[in-house]
């Protein structure tokens, strides 16, 4: 079938939530990511989900994105972005509207899509399921195309109980949703890793609710943030298998979070393992704040340190100064956000998965 005929399809498949808010004769390719897994979750590539707290890096990630023919994703975590703003300032509504005006102006015509991620659930009381419930409710209008509930912080009766709670609407919409179990921690220690038992009998939990979930995240040893000098990357990758051929059958895949500072020949490895998802977050803002004036990053550092702060909260603080730095500093940090993405890309073996995903949802 022509490439024009079969575009033309594909964009028909974007959710309608998307299309809300963006309008049909917008032709940013905007997909469900259920969609896309449903022609990749059995190839060995990764899409790799971007956190973007500052949006500078964005241009660059798209430009190398259409270079490669490579799907990827942008997301953003509930303490990242809130109906508060969270600590980047950025709320569901404001992040949708940056992606796809970036998109619209860099024409970047390959298939992605925008994911909530990290919607946390810590507790067990009906203000800690409705504030989730909120931030789901104001991702759906704003346009997300995925959705991560994480009540991995409780035991899995609860966190199956949650779960269930939540994915409803999220369900309701056939869109992608992605569940988590054993909590990821800043610290990536032998001892939290989850187990198939814990997988199984999650997923099975959910199953016997008529919960519909694509993708479990699962702690296997990773951690978020960047890792100190000298630290140790040790994912257990034989137990990520193992847990992904246990489910697998349910027609999921495995979510890898805290990528960051894992060197880029290991996490190549990880599509062999059922990874079929990869978060990259705090590389992002590392690279954005590479190219940040001197003078503000100094303003940032200082007061992260007065607030006693880790710099990732300074981002709100200073929003509207980052965002308006310099279009040479602009120009940098695209560059390099557009080298390190093709390095990403490259290694989780996603070029061509933009056509392949086109030619299948377009037949």
């Amino acid at each position: 079938m022509h490439h024009h005929n079969k575009m033309a399809k594909v964009l028909e498949l974007r959710p309608k939530n998307a299309t809300d808010v963006m309008g049909t004769a917008n032709e940013v390719c905007l997909l469900n990511l259920r969609d896309i897994l449903k022609v990749l979750k059995d190839s060995p590539i990764i899409l790799m989900a971007c956190n973007i707290r500052i949006k500078h890096v964005v241009p660059g990630i798209m430009r190398a994105a259409e270079e490669l023919d490579a799907i990827l994703g942008f997301e953003v975590a509930r303490s990242e972005c809130n109906l508060t703003g969270g600590y980047t300032g950025q709320t569901p509504a404001t992040f949708f509207n940056m992606l796809v005006d970036y998109a619209k102006a860099t024409n970047f015509t390959r298939p992605f899509f925008i994911h909530g991620d990290h919607i946390t659930v810590k507790g067990t009381t009906d203000e800690d399921i409705n504030s989730a419930r909120e931030i789901i409710d104001a991702e759906i209008k704003a346009g997300f195309t995925s959705f991560a509930i994480d009540a991995s912080f409780n035991q899995i009766p609860d966190n199956v109980r949650i779960t269930t709670e939540l994915a409803k609407p999220i369900n309701d919409l056939d869109i992608c949703l992605e569940v988590e179990v054993g909590e990821v921690k800043s610290t990536g220690t032998d001892a939290e890793i989850s187990t198939v038992k814990d997988a199984t009998s999650f997923i099975s939990g959910l199953k016997a609710n008529g919960v519909r979930a694509d993708l479990l995240a699962i702690n296997n040893g990773s951690k978020h943030g960047n890792y100190l000098a000298g630290e140790e990357v040790h994912i257990d990758l034989q137990r990520t298998l193992d847990i992904y051929n246990s489910i697998k059958e349910d027609g999921l895949v495995i979510a890898q979070h805290g990528i960051t500072g894992t060197p880029l020949n290991i996490v190549g490895k990880f599509a062999d393992y059922g990874i079929r998802k990869g978060n990259v977050g705090t590389q992002w803002q590392n690279v954005a704040h590479e190219f940040i004036p001197a003078d503000l990053m100094n303003d940032m550092k200082a007061w992260s340190e007065a607030e006693g702060k880790n710099i990732k909260m300074a981002t709100k603080e200073f929003k509207e100064r980052i965002d308006n730095i310099p279009e040479s500093n602009k120009k940098q940090t695209e560059q390099k956000a557009y080298e390190v993405t093709k390095d990403f890309l490259n290694a989780f073996r996603a070029a061509g998965t933009a056509s392949k995903v086109i030619d299948e949802l377009g037949k």
